[in-house]
């Protein structure tokens, strides 16, 4: 029995040693970024990349900007749009189920999220299957927290609080959408994309597209000869993917 258990520890050991860490690559007109997705969000990670692999994201627009606050795209309603099109109603057809996980993940500056339809049509929070936004936001005192705190009814954690005050970020979002996970490269290209003349319903006059996206797969925590177990971590599994629902998208409150 022991002989076993031993068995099994070891393999584990060797399971969190290469355990893995999914980026994608975001080129843009404005530049690149790449983001890093969130293992305890399974549904919106898997979602995101199937997406990015398949080729779909590729000439979509960042349709919706609005500076000091998101970038928004993913309608694939927005490849070749007329510049008077209207967009932000488009998808893939299903939503996904929900997967708030806050206060772990909240809308700092960077915060990759999940789109989606109103309360009032969409009690169960449930996300575009495409559209997606990244947060710009902006920096906010302590004063300005306490507020938030007072009109939410709600207390910040310390991180959140440091975030807020030093790179940013849109509070009043969090606990509302969910967010699979953020930018760890080219952080100021999303500055980039927020600051572009605008138009009617926030569309930018001269288009932002996403030229391509790339799945990008890496051994996070490789093992090496001198490394002991300690010092590994393992992703938690994906959990079974739900069905999705037949909907149609619209874009975030």
């Amino acid at each position: 029995m022991k002989k076993i258990l031993i068995i099994v520890a070891l393999a584990l050991v060797s399971a969190m040693a290469f355990a893995q860490s999914t980026k994608v690559l975001i080129e843009t007109t404005k530049g690149n970024m790449t983001v890093m997705l969130y293992d305890d969000t399974p549904l919106h990670r898997d979602n995101f990349v199937k997406l990015a692999e398949s080729g779909f994201y590729e000439g979509l627009l960042f349709h919706r900007v609005i500076n000091n606050f998101m970038i928004q795209g993913g309608d694939p309603m927005s490849k070749n749009a007329a510049p008077n099109a209207r967009l932000g109603n488009g998808g893939p057809g299903y939503t996904i189920p929900a997967e708030i996980v806050y206060p772990t993940h909240f809308h700092k500056k960077g915060a990759l999220a999940a789109a989606r339809t109103g309360d009032n049509v969409n009690p169960k929070r449930e996300s575009s299957g495409s559209q997606f936004y990244i947060v710009q936001g902006q920096k906010y005192t302590d004063m300005k927290l306490d507020q938030f705190e007072k009109a939410l009814g709600k207390t910040f954690t310390n991180k959140e609080r440091d975030a807020y005050a030093t790179i940013g970020g849109t509070p009043h979002l969090d606990n509302q959408y969910t967010v699979f996970g953020e930018v760890v490269e080219g952080l100021g290209v999303v500055d980039k994309i927020a600051a572009v003349e605008t138009g009617v319903a926030d569309r930018p006059v001269e288009d932002v597209k996403i030229i391509k996206m790339t799945v990008l797969k890496e051994e996070a925590n490789e093992k090496k000869p001198e490394a002991t177990a300690q010092n590994d971590k393992s992703d938690k599994k994906p959990e079974k993917t739900k069905k999705a629902k037949k909907t149609k998208d619209s874009k975030k409150k």
